[in-house]
Order: structure tokens, then C-alpha cells, then sequence
């Protein structure tokens, strides 16, 4: 097959949505590398090669044809590159699909991985709120069949766009392979000189901000031993201040490590050192720190009430993202027990197989059969 991506996020974004764009391109590529690949993007920030880091014999890149054109180009024009191209099937990887793709023919698939603006719509600016809502709402309309990375996305979709379920295929995200591969004693001591870590210390990766809840970590750290330290590696907001000054009210100034700017090679070390991590979010549309973190090897905590479970797995502990106690509770019983412990490591590593590379591309081919199929009747 010829398979087309909206792939702006591939070559902008080096976090979650690029992340996993270039995870969906880099597993089908080298599982089904007889097919070929072609990125529309409206320009290019650094080379395929640091993008993707992955062989590039089977996939192509398309770039806006006048760049000062290269926005409207992307959601209207990006059609005729299509036809051009022989494209059998297209696939917007980040909510979007160009707004007339429909006439193209072509079968489309979008993925969606969160309603979040619209379930906690405080976290965002107006503007961008209405934006996405019209994007992802039209993108679902269009496309043949849609992907939800969880179910709880699923159910958000079904919800608030009233998109039958029929159309919807839940295929969960992997995480790099880089966080299975166990670290020498050498690079543990490396990185944990590096960033002057302690021996036994709480880990949480992601964004500073207030819908991931870091708040409730350091409320649970009053009830924990004095040794146990909190490390949160992430990009800071103005939520940082709110943690900062708790922090200062609460005597745990020194109980906490902020680090941001960590290169990605340095994290699974730093999961590997961690004692447990602990990722209290509000709402995820997924959560692949807790599927980095039990890749890792590292007992996890979660928060209830989106799909932190998805992520997890059954033997993962899960907290209510209000309770500190539970929290606390939760650590003190892994710190407690070696057996524990054990049992969620252990159990951890098998939930993880089912989402590994091969079985990820062959899903993503699984709903690419299926569109293909909507198209002929």
C-alpha cells in the first residue's frame, strides 16, 4: 500500500503528539516495509533522521509547494499531492484530516487521543478550545474509521461528538524500546552523579501544571519517611510556584528536585533509580510515563478516574488524585514490602508486552483493512 500521514507534529513536536507520530510511522515501516510511506508536512524543523531515527528507503516526504501558503495548503490543497501520489490510504495522526478529504476519494483514518479541552476546558484558552472542538469534531465526521488510544477516549468520543461506536477502534500507544533495555551499574552511578540524585527518591515525568497534580505528591510526602525524596522532570509553568511555596510552608524544600531540559537518552536511567513513580493526573488521554515507568521496571502509582488503569495494568496501585493519605499509603506499603514490590515489577513486565511494536503495527494495519473495506461496499 501507499500510506499517507498528516505529519506536521513528525518534524514540530518532540514530546507527546510528535512522539507519537513518529512511532506510528517508524513500527509500520519496518514491520510492513514492502508498503511505502509519504509525510505531508507544511515544512520541516531538523532531518528525517533525527526525527524518525529510522531507516527512510520506503518513506517520503511532502512539503508545502509555496510556504506562505503552507497552512492553508495543509487543511485544503494537500488533496491534489494526494492524488498524485496514488495515496490508498491517509491517516491523520493528531485529530486532524484536511477539511475536504472526503472528495479525495481517498480512505481516512484520524486518531484522536483526548478530549480534554472539552471535559476540563479551564485548562485551556478559549480560542484554542473552539479550534480543536471544530477540528477533531469535523476530522471524526470525515473519516472512514477513527483510533482512540484508550478506552476511556473511546467513550469521550462517542460522548461529546455522538460518533457511533461502530466506527471507533481502540489501538493503544507503545513506548520507545529504549525503556526495556536495563542499564550497567556504570550508567546508574553516571546519571546519578549527573544530576546529583539520592538513593532512594519518588519519581513523576511529565509537564509542570495543575491538571497532572504534582500537588498531591508533595502532600503525601509529609506522611512518608524524611529520607524519601520527590524528583519531577518536566517542563515548569506557573503551577511550579504554587509547588514551590508549599514546598517552602511544609519544610520540604529540600525533600524536592525539579529538573527539566533532561535529555532523552538520561531517562530510563532515571526510571531505573527511582524507587517508585508515582503520576497523580487528573485526566489522560493515555499516560505513557506509567507505561515508561513499569517498562522500566519500577512499581507505579497511578491516580483513578480517566484511563491511568489502561496504562498501568491491574497490578499497579491506584489512587484517588484527592486523597494524600491513600496516597502515602500506597508508598509506604511498597517501601514496606519487598514481596510487594516484587509482584508489581514482575507484573508489570508482562503488561507490557501487549504493547509492544509488532502488535501495535498490526493493529494500526487491522483499521487500515477495515477503512479500505468501508470504502468498497
Amino acid at each position: 500500500m501507499r500510506i499517507g500521514f498528516e505529519a506536521k507534529r513528525v518534524f514540530r513536536n518532540f514530546t507527546g503528539l510528535g512522539n507519537y507520530s513518529r512511532a506510528v510511522v517508524k513500527v509500520l515501516s519496518e514491520n510492513y516495509p514492502a508498503n511505502q510511506y509519504f509525510l505531508y508536512t507544511p515544512d520541516i524543523k531538523g532531518t528525517l533522521n533525527s526525527s524518525l531515527n529510522l531507516k527512510t528507503e520506503n518513506i517520503f516526504i511532502r512539503t508545502a509547494p509555496i510556504k506562505a501558503l503552507k497552512a492553508i495548503w495543509r487543511i485544503l490543497q494537500v488533496n491534489k499531492n494526494l492524488a498524485e501520489d496514488k495515496i490508498d490510504i491517509f491517516h491523520g495522526l493528531s485529530g486532524e484530516l484536511p477539511l475536504n478529504i472526503r472528495k479525495s476519494g481517498i480512505p481516512s483514518v484520524v486518531t484522536i487521543h483526548d478530549l480534554i479541552f472539552i471535559r476540563y476546558p479551564h485548562y485551556f484558552k478559549s480560542i484554542d478550545r473552539n479550534i480543536y472542538k471544530y477540528k477533531f469534531r469535523k476530522a471524526c465526521i470525515n473519516a472512514d474509521r477513527i483510533i482512540a488510544i484508550s478506552e476511556q477516549t473511546k467513550r469521550d468520543i462517542i460522548h461529546f461528538f455522538n460518533i457511533s461506536p461502530d466506527k471507533i477502534d481502540i489501538v493503544y500507544q507503545g513506548c520507545d524500546p529504549i525503556f526495556s533495555i536495563r542499564s550497567t551499574g556504570k550508567e546508574l552511578e553516571i546519571i546519578k552523579q549527573k544530576y546529583q540524585l539520592p538513593d532512594e527518591f519518588l519519581l513523576c515525568v511529565g509537564t509542570i501544571e495543575q491538571r497532572k497534580n504534582q500537588l498531591l505528591i508533595l502532600k503525601a510526602l509529609k506522611h512518608l519517611p524524611k529520607h524519601i525524596k520527590l524528583i519531577l522532570v518536566g517542563k515548569p509553568t506557573a503551577y511550579k510556584a504554587e509547588l514551590t511555596s508549599f514546598a517552602d510552608n511544609n519544610k520540604l524544600t529540600d525533600r524536592i528536585i525539579f529538573l527539566e531540559n533532561v535529555p532523552f537518552l538520561d531517562l530510563p536511567v532515571i526510571y531505573q533509580l527511582a524507587k517508585i513513580f508515582v503520576y497523580p493526573s487528573r485526566f489522560e488521554g493515555f499516560g505513557i510515563p506509567i507505561l515508561e515507568a513499569i517498562s522500566s521496571g519500577i512499581p507505579t502509582i497511578g491516580a483513578t478516574g480517566s484511563c491511568l488503569e489502561e496504562a498501568g495494568g491491574p497490578d499497579s496501585m491506584y489512587t484517588s488524585p484527592d486523597n494524600e493519605e491513600e496516597l502515602a499509603k500506597h508508598i509506604n506499603t511498597i517501601i514496606q514490602s519487598e514481596s510487594i514490590r516484587k509482584n508489581m515489577v514482575e507484573k508489570g513486565l508482562e503488561y507490557t508486552h501487549q504493547f509492544n511494536e509488532e502488535n501495535i503495527a498490526r493493529n494500526l494495519m487491522n483499521v487500515y483493512q477495515k477503512a479500505l473495506r468501508n470504502v468498497q461496499r
